[in-house]
């Protein structure tokens, strides 16, 4: 899967958690548990759905590449089967 279509699914599912917010506003580098007021339950959250829908074994180690939508794509697109 290719890093757009991973950046729209984070967006989606951070549309999900929080739909009062604009993710896709945000840039890529900016931590959006400030910019868009989420807390930990949020994130955790955030990386259930993103387990679910992309099948990724997200470890507790790489929890801190998920508070960027950038470093959540990244991420991801290095370590979902495709």
């Amino acid at each position: 899967m290719n890093p757009a279509a991973i950046r729209a699914i984070v967006i989606e599912e951070i549309e999900a958690i929080a739909p009062d917010v604009a993710p896709v506003s945000i840039s890529n580098h900016c931590d959006f548990r400030e910019a868009l007021d989420l807390g930990s339950m949020d994130i955790f959250n955030l990386i259930a759905a993103l387990h679910g829908r992309l099948g990724a074994d997200i470890p507790d180690a790489a929890t801190g590449q998920f508070v960027t939508i950038g470093g959540a794509t990244d991420w991801l697109a290095e370590h979902v089967e495709r």
